[in-house]
């Protein structure tokens, strides 16, 4: 698939349930320097082809994030590692369900990994989970190992991680909007997982539009994984999976196929919902502001907003994975 943006940026034209207008005019949006060559690119490895020094060393830069106290002043954020779920929490209501879901999270997860190299001397690439792999047995997999992964599932009665090492993490954000320290939360799912087999992604990169190319991803390997890891993180009622979900370490580890990785480069389009359903957002969060659009239609020009912890970019500068130095193994 063709991954250069087009030089005249055109929106697809699908209506949606906000009423906000925004002028292409708006602050936010400007020219930005034409890039230098990339100094290096970092490759991104599925975690089950690392070695253990490999799985150590990330491991080890994630506890550093969350050791970090945070310079930020994003609600209830106590530390680097804090920011990015801040971060999706304030972006969710427009960042899922709409045109922006996959660049977004390409530049999110991209924002990760620069802040693990800046903050904790991580140089290497973000890994990624190859979910299809472990399809229909997420308890199985290595990603769960309690020394050389994540740690394993929840307890019963609470289901916050009892091993590995963010076990002791306490977690000042969620669930959803609330501001209330508790633990990583897991509810391993085997039978949830089951969307994230190879063929539904097959049947996914056969889309021949983005209007029938995204949903699939969101609703299939995206909620696989989602639903596959369980609690806070596959919770349907309150859409606290898709409000703070990145409370829980393995959120930076979408697979290249899917909107975590932004792996693969898909047309943009799609329009803005008017918010996340069945969950109401508080009035100390403020709502996000659509830049760059004209009107309900996500164009190359959107603006994803990341408050900081990177450079804000628009749509058309997240297109091309080469623009932000990394590629996959």
């Amino acid at each position: 698939m063709d991954t250069n943006p087009p030089s005249e940026p055109a929106p697809l034209r699908i209506p949606s349930g906000s009423g906000r207008r925004i002028s292409p005019g708006s602050p936010g949006i400007h020219e930005r320097r034409q890039s230098e060559t990339c100094s290096s690119v970092k490759k991104r490895r599925a975690w089950h082809t690392l070695s253990d020094d490999e799985k150590r060393a990330y491991l080890d830069a994630e506890v550093c994030l969350m050791n970090t106290p945070s310079t930020s002043d994003l609600r209830g954020s106590k530390s680097k590692f804090d920011d990015f779920q801040a971060i999706h929490v304030l972006q969710s209501e427009i960042a899922h369900f709409v045109g922006q879901f996959l660049p977004f999270h390409r530049l999110f997860v991209y924002a990760h990994e620069q802040a693990l190299e800046a903050e904790c001397g991580y140089t290497e690439g973000q890994p990624y989970w190859a979910e299809e792999v472990d399809a229909g047995a997420f308890s199985k997999s290595v990603i769960f190992d309690a020394d050389l992964g994540f740690g394993g599932d929840g307890a019963p009665d609470t289901q916050c991680i009892q091993d590995g090492p963010f076990a002791d993490y306490m977690n000042p954000l969620g669930p959803g909007y609330t501001i209330e320290d508790h633990c990583i939360q897991r509810q391993i799912s085997d039978r949830a997982s089951n969307s994230a087999q190879e063929s539904v992604l097959e049947n996914c990169r056969n889309k021949t539009t983005f209007m029938e190319f995204w949903p699939c991803i969101e609703g299939g390997p995206h909620g696989a994984g989602h639903g596959g890891v369980g609690a806070q993180e596959g919770d349907p009622e309150t859409r606290h999976a898709e409000i703070g979900g990145n409370n829980e370490a393995t959120g930076f580890f979408g697979a290249p196929q899917t909107p975590g990785g932004g792996g693969f480069t898909p047309p943009f389009g799609g329009g803005f919902g008017g918010g996340m359903p069945g969950f109401a957002r508080p009035d100390d969060v403020p709502a996000p502001e659509i830049i760059g659009d004209p009107g309900n239609e996500t164009t190359l020009t959107h603006l994803l907003e990341m408050y900081g912890v990177v450079e804000d970019r628009t749509i058309a500068e997240v297109m091309d994975i080469a623009e932000l130095c990394y590629e996959y193994d």
